[in-house]
């Protein structure tokens, strides 16, 4: 599967990645857990409702969540930085 960020997400996935590489560790854990079983695994998977239905959300740490969508052969990742 192939991981595209929206632009804020991939802001966000950067910004980690200079200033909080523990956090930057486990984003990229939890992608690949998403990518061998996307609605199974680490970060607690859990179906969104309303506005967000058809996304995912997995705990990255107790303040951030990641955001994500599955769609064919794509991981649309919409938000890796707070709650949703």
């Amino acid at each position: 599967m192939k991981v595209v960020f929206a632009a804020s997400a991939l802001k966000d996935y950067r910004d980690f990645e200079q200033k909080n590489p523990k956090v930057f560790k486990r984003i990229n854990l939890l992608l690949k857990n998403i990518k061998e079983t996307p609605f199974k695994g680490l970060g607690k998977p859990e179906p969104l409702k309303h506005n967000w239905t058809g996304y995912w959300s997995r705990r990255i740490t107790q303040e951030h969540r990641l955001v994500y969508k599955v769609t064919g052969d794509k991981i649309l990742v919409a938000q890796c930085k707070f709650h949703y």
